[in-house]
């Protein structure tokens, strides 16, 4: 059983990963299938408005609670600080979001916010945004599409899990 053939070499999966290879490891394949729709749905409508992807997806991201802390954009975001921290400046320079401080303290809580052209830019993509998507997910049957979704948010709440549990060393190790 092959995965170049089209079966699924994780359907008889022992606890080992004993017959996984690389390119059938499921990060691989996210992180494929996860370039291929970026590249081929989120690149060209972002273009489109002049943004870069991790620019859209924080506009985006603020655009939907209208103000977020900087904590939690950073933490729904699901990016590296750094790089939240360098994005919201371009967007700032742009005029697209407002930071805001609360409190005189150096460890003072950072607000994003829309800006009424950050409102006006993100309602013109929004839509394109959404067919893309759409499209994109209409390209399966209404079962893939349960069960993908499905699988999605179960692989989700796993990582989750398992990122709150302190990590085990291998006995290996």
């Amino acid at each position: 059983m092959s995965a170049r053939d089209g079966s699924s070499p994780w359907i008889d999966l022992d606890a080992d990963g004993d017959g996984l290879s690389v390119d059938t490891f499921i990060t691989t394949l996210m992180s494929q299938v996860g370039s291929a729709l970026r590249r081929t749905i989120t690149v060209p409508y972002v273009q489109q408005f002049g943004l870069t992807v991790s620019e859209w997806r924080l506009l985006s991201l603020i655009a939907h609670h209208c103000r977020i802390s900087f904590a939690d954009l950073v933490m729904q975001s699901e990016s590296d600080k750094a790089l939240v921290s360098r994005t919201v400046k371009v967007l700032q320079s742009r005029g697209l979001v407002r930071v805001e401080g609360e409190g005189d303290t150096p460890r003072r809580k950072v607000w994003c916010a829309i800006t009424p052209s950050g409102q006006a830019l993100y309602q013109d993509a929004i839509p394109i945004a959404r067919e893309r998507q759409a499209t994109a997910i209409r390209s399966l049957s209404q079962e893939e599409r349960d069960v993908m979704y499905r699988a999605l948010r179960r692989l989700r709440a796993h990582c989750l899990q398992s990122e709150a549990q302190p990590s085990i060393r291998s006995a290996r190790d």
